[in-house]
This record gives C-alpha cells, structure tokens and sequence, in this order.
C-alpha cells in the first residue's frame, strides 16, 4: 500500500472573525510543503459560497511521504492551534486514484 499514491482532502472552516489569519497562516504551509520529496501537489483553494470554508487538495507519492508531511513542525504548528482558530474540527478524508 506505501507505493500507491495518496490524495487528501481536507476541509477547513474558520471562526467568525478568523478567516484573514487562517488565509495567511494555510498560505504559509504551501512552500515548504511543496519542498517535501513525497509532495505531487498541495493546491489551496477557498469557497465561492462561503468565506470561511477552505480545502487543501494534495497528492502524495505515497502514505510514508505523507506521514513524514503530517510530524512537521510547521504543519505540528498550524494543528496546535486549531482549537483557536478553526470553527470545527479539520476533516480529512484519503483518497486513491482509480483511472490515470
């Protein structure tokens, strides 16, 4: 299974008043993220509908990359003070690819 590529969808919505500090805070996970060898892409995108609602879209080559991705200290910062900024839970959801 550690050979096959992972993507991960995670969702993230912010509390009233946060979401300009969370932009900035998520934007700065994206560089050093992308400089992970096990990184295919880490693409940040926020909701046409509601301001609050962000999703991480990344692919990974494989679920050892991403653990190493999930013990980094600039990711193990953002988690640290989710309960601060965010408005519920981050759901993660991993995903395989079934047609190349």
């Amino acid at each position: 299974m550690s050979e096959q590529t992972v993507t991960v969808i995670a969702r993230v919505r912010v509390k009233e008043g946060k979401t300009e500090e969370v932009e900035s805070v998520l934007m700065e996970l994206i560089a050093p993220t992308r400089e992970e060898p096990g990184c295919i892409s880490y693409v940040l995108h926020q909701s046409q509908d509601d301001k609050h609602s962000f999703v991480f879209v990344e692919n990974w080559a494989n679920q050892t990359a991403l653990d190493e991705h999930l013990q980094k200290p600039y990711l193990q910062a953002f988690l640290a003070r989710a309960d601060e900024l965010l408005a519920e839970p981050l759901d993660v959801s991993l995903w395989h690819q079934i047609v190349r």
